[in-house]
């Protein structure tokens, strides 16, 4: 028998060569440890971080929207915009009116100085409403109606403290410069209509949040 061959087994058989990492239903990286998930699995997508994709997109890319629950649909978030606009500036707007009436000032006739000091306490009022909601649950009254929520970006937590006063101001406080903060106020609503891939406001952006499903979240 020539020295170059393996001694046999008992039985007479030789030595099988290593199996190949990979080989038999075991990952790389060791023995006994299960496959990672086929692509099309989405068991463990709402357990990652926001951000994290164990998968990878198409020719390997990362995809961004993996680990996150479903972006809030744009029809939902406007809904719920209308309802918190109407949470807010209905009865504000009625106690005003019972305080200030028209506020003549001068000539005798109705002052849009009056009309203008009536919609930035408005717009004060649901500064306060929406920065101290979403501090607190990330949610208002009308986001709590549609079942949708905004979260931080990187981890898909309540938007606790400054990033949700910020978020509120960005939304509401420009609107207080004539004009100008109309048009700001236009762009910034309608940005999430074109922005990719998380559908972000000028606002979302500015505070490093996203708009999710409520159905599907991360716990805080």
């Amino acid at each position: 028998m020539s020295n170059d061959q393996p001694p046999p087994r008992p039985g007479g058989q030789p030595d099988e060569p290593p199996r190949a990492a990979g080989e038999g239903g075991e990952r790389p990286d060791g023995p006994g440890l299960p496959s990672a998930p086929p692509p099309g699995d989405d068991s463990a997508r709402y357990d990652a971080p926001y951000g994290s994709n164990p998968y990878g997109g198409a020719e390997g890319a990362v995809d961004p929207l993996a680990g996150m629950p479903p972006l809030a649909a744009l029809g939902r978030r406007l809904v719920a915009r209308i309802i918190d606009a109407l949470i807010i500036g209905i009865p504000v707007t009625l106690i005003l009116w019972g305080l200030m009436g028209d506020w003549e000032v001068g000539t005798g006739e109705s002052s849009d100085g009056g009309s203008y000091v009536q919609q930035a306490i408005v717009l004060l009022v649901y500064f306060v409403y929406d920065g101290w909601m979403l501090s607190s649950r990330g949610q208002t009254l009308g986001k709590m109606a549609m079942r949708i929520r905004v979260a931080m970006l990187d981890n898909g937590t309540v938007p606790h403290g400054n990033p949700a006063w910020f978020r509120a101001g960005v939304y509401s406080l420009p609107q207080l410069v004539p004009c100008i903060g109309f048009l700001f106020w236009l762009l910034n609503v309608l940005f999430c209509t074109w922005d990719r891939p998380y559908r972000q406001c000028i606002h979302d952006k500015a505070a490093k949040t996203v708009v999710v499903s409520a159905a599907q979240v991360l716990s805080d």
